[in-house]
């Protein structure tokens, strides 16, 4: 698989000795043009790599929060193809910053996997974490991707087992997302020395990162938990500062993008500490 904007940032981050923050933001949330201005405001706020959620009606994976941005993002008529157009209007100021689509299968499916892997790498997409895809299903998704040059990231849990992780791991690329703690998006932080743990045994099979998420709201989490991984991802909390700054109609505010970006700052501060 060629190289992607992913493999260069974990490797220049490797370089430097620090960690990776990984952002979680809704597509179309809490509308167009907000969303719009958040995305392209994260890499100076701090992100290193920006997971750009795809709206789907009924996500499954996720707790409250990722649920109530997309039923914002969708409510505002918000589609794959505006989801595809602002990863192009990124890339009209951003060449560099990874972008990852996370979601569901189902939007995907219905345009033909080879298809769509082929219109997101041309937006300037490179990486997918599709949440409902298992390894037994490669070929639905994971193997287009990766012959279209688009990294498929899998998850990994605290029940991912060793006798299951070799399986996970076959045509995983970009990096592993280690989910720290079993249940929704939003869950409870994890345990460090757990997820320390962890981390380990992952490694033990695979040369690729491992960026932990779940549960991760403070600086002072992303500190400890980048002391072990290779990235460290935060997403309900940024979605849950867009809900919180909305008006009484629901609408975004004035404060809306700097409550995102000024969260991901004091982030990107935790994750520095992490090796110092």
């Amino acid at each position: 698989m060629i190289e992607t904007r992913i493999d260069r940032r974990f490797a220049k981050l490797k370089a430097e000795g620090r960690p990776a923050l990984v952002t979680f933001i809704t597509a179309g949330d809490p509308d167009l043009a907000t969303s719009q201005a958040i995305l392209d405001a994260l890499p100076e706020a701090g992100s290193d790599v920006i997971e750009l959620g795809m709206p789907f009606s009924d996500p499954m994976a996720e707790g409250v929060p990722i649920q109530l941005a997309t039923q914002r993002s969708l409510a505002h008529g918000h589609t794959m193809d505006k989801t595809l157009q602002m990863v192009r209007e990124f890339r009209k100021k951003d060449d560099d910053t990874p972008i990852v689509l996370m979601g569901y299968y189902n939007p995907i499916y219905v345009r033909g996997s080879a298809a769509f892997v082929k219109e997101a790498r041309e937006a300037g997409v490179d990486g997918l974490i599709v949440v409902d895809v298992p390894a037994e299903a490669d070929d639905e998704l994971c193997i287009p991707a990766i012959e279209g040059g688009v990294n498929f990231i899998r998850l990994t849990t605290p029940t991912t087992d060793d006798k299951r992780l070799p399986t996970v791991l076959a045509n995983t690329s970009g990096f592993v997302y280690y989910v720290s703690v079993t249940g929704v998006t939003g869950s409870a932080a994890a345990d460090t020395t757990a997820v320390a743990q962890a981390v380990t045994r992952i490694k033990s099979h695979t040369d690729l990162p491992v960026a932990v998420g779940f549960g991760i709201k403070t600086a002072e989490q992303a500190e400890e938990i980048g002391k072990h991984a290779d990235g460290v991802v935060v997403g309900s909390i940024l979605v849950e500062a867009i809900r919180k700054s909305l008006d009484e109609n629901g609408k975004a505010t004035n404060q809306t993008q700097a409550a995102v970006t000024d969260l991901v700052s004091s982030l990107r501060v935790g994750v520095e500490k992490a090796r110092k």
